[in-house]
């Protein structure tokens, strides 16, 4: 279990799965370039006073990123300030004390830094990869995030179950400076997943792709109800959403359209998903949509509402799309930490002030 943290705080972060791109002129980049791109995106967000950096874990040819720890320590010797953190790290296929480790070294070359957001995964590619049966999706990632959370305990851990070998009063190496390594569990909507997440008394990360955000009010207040019940601190709740921001409404969607659509076609080619319609995309790019695209208002009127009908604590923006170019992408970010944020906080506390009145 980790300490309460910044509860009334709002933080704001970004999120990257280092989606294979496009060049400006058209041809595929090479999955190192794409690497390196992401740690440029990573330190223009330290430099426009953005609170996180998350760089997600996948195992396929068009995202580049499969170890996403070794990305955020060459981020961590460039940054001074931002956060930066897993989006996710799927621990089902992964050794929790091996994760473990990994993060709190990143937390120490970042100097107190590092967090990491866990999940089950819904890319299964992992799966195969490293030997492990389907079949037991829900049995790993429950004993695995058990040995876990005792593992972010910071001392000998004793533990077993029938998903790796047992620890015996075992020590695990490297321990953070703070003895408080910042894990999440990220959501996708189910409402097991919440209560397994108040049960471990960790911060939840809500990862909303599609719909409205009050959709998810339920899941906000079933979490809340269960770590209160449970008698323990209560934790920061994140929403995770794709989004882009360019000069007006109709330039963001026009360049993010055409790479989120084949984005969307890729993945669901393997999920059997329809092809995705102009007509859906723009119905998610509405207020009660889960896309957060266009000019900088719009988008700040849309997370102020997301953050004040969820009672968030952080909204992390997934600011890459398929292939969508790196320079589009380095825009996004400058627009959403110089102008969207500082927006987004003017009209909470506008909304703040109201109440009082």
């Amino acid at each position: 279990m980790t300490e309460a943290v910044g509860t009334d705080r709002i933080e704001f972060g970004l999120d990257t799965f280092g989606d294979v791109t496009n060049a400006p002129n058209g041809e595929a980049v090479s999955q190192a370039q794409v690497i390196r791109n992401v740690v440029e995106e990573g330190v223009l967000a330290d430099q426009v006073g953005l609170s996180f950096f998350g760089v997600g874990e996948h195992h396929r040819e068009d995202f580049a990123v499969s170890a996403p720890d070794v990305v955020l320590a060459a981020i961590a010797g460039r940054t001074t300030n931002i956060h930066l953190g897993s989006a996710v790290t799927v621990l089902s296929s992964d050794d929790p004390v091996r994760v473990f480790q990994r993060f709190s070294t990143l937390d120490a070359v970042s100097d107190g830094r590092a967090e990491v957001i866990l999940g089950r995964g819904s890319f299964t590619e992992s799966f195969p990869l490293f030997g492990y049966d389907l079949g037991d999706y829900e049995k790993l990632f429950e004993e695995k995030l058990e040995l876990f959370s005792e593992l972010l305990k910071e001392k000998p851990v004793t533990w077993s179950g029938t998903t790796r070998a047992p620890l015996d009063n075992q020590s695990v190496y490297p321990v953070t400076e703070s003895g408080a390594l910042r894990t999440w569990v990220g959501v996708g909507g189910s409402p097991e997943s919440v209560v397994r997440t108040a049960r471990y008394g960790l911060p939840m990360m809500l990862a909303i792709i599609g719909g409205a955000s009050a959709r998810f009010a339920p899941y906000v207040d079933l979490y809340k109800r269960a770590i209160t019940q449970l008698e323990l601190p209560m934790q920061a709740i994140g929403v995770h959403s794709p989004g882009y921001i360019a000069e007006t409404d109709e330039q963001a969607k026009e360049e993010f359209f055409p790479h989120y659509q084949l984005m969307h076609a890729r993945i669901g080619a393997s999920r059997g998903w329809p092809p995705l319609t102009r007509q859906q995309f723009e119905g998610e790019a509405t207020p009660n949509g889960a896309i957060y695209v266009g000019s900088p208002e719009t988008v700040a009127k849309k997370i102020a509402a997301t953050i004040e009908v969820l009672g968030a604590n952080r909204f992390d923006l997934k600011y890459s799309a398929g292939t969508l170019p790196h320079e589009n992408m380095m825009r996004n970010i400058e627009l959403y930490g110089t102008q969207v944020v500082p927006r987004v906080e003017e009209l909470l506390a506008e909304s703040r002030a109201a109440l009082v009145r």
